[in-house]
């Protein structure tokens, strides 16, 4: 089963450079791109496969709460994804990278890769200066404590962390904090993505309402449900 170009241009998460006004703010615009499962194990692999849509899904969900950055509609990056002809199947390399972030109106590029080799679990995620092309810097949950599958929810929002130091931003501001999503459920979102992805609408609600009542508080299985009722 193989993700379609389609559905990796309208499920990638999108984040850009808003306006020239906000530009001069110091706003960050990032095209958060496809992560390929790098070899995984324990898991059925549709699940992986899924996974490669829900994980910059949600790393690109994390980023847009840091104040520097705004989502913008995802448009501008598939029409860019086309305009290169990026295969399905193809890895991103930075080079390419660079050009559809550009073409996306993006100063940044994330791209990378997950391992999940029976329950330990690793994201290795490149910041590419669309720019240049140039790779500013690779990040990962490299924390022996960071790094059992459960903690899915904060692998992504470490290395979200590591994303926004990398490019120099100012780290996120203290909050109340966010539930944090179990690990299952992220499974659950993501197979309701690759569903809705191949117009299986009735069994992408199916997911999504699992994926919410596992994790109530869960608002991007919230909104994917209200995408495909």
């Amino acid at each position: 089963m193989r993700i379609s170009l389609r559905a990796t241009c309208a499920l990638v998460a999108v984040l850009a450079i808003a306006s020239p006004a906000e530009a001069q703010q110091g706003r960050a615009g990032f095209a958060v791109l496809r992560f390929e499962d790098g070899g995984s194990y324990g898991q059925d692999k549709a699940d992986f496969r899924a996974l490669e849509l829900g994980i910059p899904e949600l790393l690109g969900t994390r980023l847009s709460r840091h104040p520097d950055v705004r989502v913008v509609e995802r448009g501008p990056l598939a029409q860019a994804m086309r305009a290169h002809s990026l295969r399905p199947s193809q890895r991103v390399d930075a080079a390419t990278a660079s050009r559809i972030a550009k073409g996306a109106g993006a100063r940044y590029a994330v791209t990378g890769s997950f391992a999940d080799f029976y329950g330990k679990f690793r994201i290795n995620a490149r910041v590419v200066d669309a720019e240049t092309g140039q790779i500013l810097k690779v990040v990962s949950n490299d924390d022996p404590a960071l790094q059992d599958r459960a903690q899915l929810s904060a692998i992504i929002e470490s290395v979200s962390e590591k994303i926004v130091a990398a490019v120099g931003l100012p780290p996120y501001p203290a909050a109340g904090g966010h539930a944090t999503v179990p690990a299952d459920a992220i499974t659950m979102y993501s197979r309701g993505l690759l569903l809705e992805s191949q117009t299986d609408r009735s069994h992408a609600a199916e997911e999504y309402q699992r994926a919410l009542t596992a994790s109530p508080g869960f608002d991007a299985a919230r909104e994917g449900l209200q995408r495909v009722r």
